[in-house]
C-alpha cells in the first residue's frame, strides 16, 4: 500500500468528536437520565390508570383495557427515546392508543392515536365536543404516518376555535387521527416533576373523543 492510498483511507475525527470519545462521564450521565425517564413513564402509567378508572371507552373489538407497554430505543432519527403505550390496542390497521413519548433532544409528547374501527365516530366526537379540546394547547398532527413526532409548521395544527372549519376539512381526508400535546424539556412542569399529572390532564381533555 503506497502512502497516497493510505492517506486516502485515513479516518479522521473532528476535535469535538475526539472530546466526546474521551469523555468518561457522558454515558454514565446518559444511563442515569434513561433510568429517570423510565421512572417518569411509570409515574405517567399510574396517573393514567387513575384517570381511566370508570371511563367507558369507545374501543375496538378485542380491546384489553389492561394492555400496555414500555419501550426504549436509541434511533428515533438518531436520538434515544422511551415511550409508554397505555391504553394500547394494535391489530392489523386498527390503532387505538395513548402514547407518552420522551424523545431525547426534542420534547415530551402525549398523543392519542386512532385508526380504523370507530374512526368515523371519533371524528364526529371531536367536532361535536370541540369545546372540550379547543384552546387547550393540543394539536392535530399532520404527518402522513402516525409515527411522525415533530411539531411546527407542516407537522401540526393547533386546535383553536379559529381553526375549527379548517380542522373539519382536514379530518375528512385523513385515514387516521393523531391529537397531541408537546412539552419542551425546559418547561417548568418537567423541571418540577409534574409530568405524570400533565399526562393525566391531557388524557382527561382528550377522553371526550373516545368515550361514548
Amino acid at each position: 500500500m503506497n502512502n497516497k492510498s493510505a492517506a486516502a483511507e485515513a479516518v479522521l475525527f473532528t476535535p469535538d468528536e475526539l472530546t466526546l470519545l474521551g469523555d468518561t462521564q457522558f454515558f454514565r450521565a446518559k444511563a442515569r437520565i434513561m433510568t429517570r425517564m423510565k421512572a417518569v413513564l411509570e409515574g405517567v402509567y399510574e396517573s393514567l390508570q387513575r384517570e381511566l378508572a370508570g371511563a367507558t371507552l369507545l374501543a375496538p373489538a378485542g380491546f384489553n383495557p389492561k394492555s400496555h407497554q414500555f419501550v426504549k430505543g436509541e434511533h428515533l432519527e438518531d436520538f434515544p427515546y422511551q415511550y409508554l403505550d397505555y391504553f394500547k390496542h394494535f391489530q392489523g390497521e386498527e390503532k387505538f392508543t395513548f402514547r407518552t413519548l420522551l424523545w431525547w433532544g426534542h420534547h415530551i409528547v402525549f398523543a392519542l392515536i386512532l385508526q380504523g374501527g370507530h374512526l368515523a365516530q371519533y371524528k364526529k366526537n371531536l367536532m361535536n365536543r370541540y369545546g372540550d379540546v379547543a384552546d387547550q394547547g393540543l394539536a392535530l398532527c399532520l404527518g402522513s404516518t402516525p409515527w411522525e413526532w415533530k411539531r411546527g409548521e407542516g407537522y401540526t395544527m393547533e386546535l383553536t376555535w379559529e381553526r375549527k372549519n379548517e380542522l373539519m376539512a382536514l379530518l375528512d381526508r385523513r385515514s387516521f387521527v393523531k391529537l397531541a400535546r408537546f412539552v419542551p424539556f425546559d418547561d417548568p412542569i418537567v423541571r418540577e416533576g409534574w409530568v405524570p399529572e400533565l399526562g393525566r390532564a391531557t388524557l382527561r381533555q382528550l377522553l371526550p373523543v373516545v368515550t361514548v
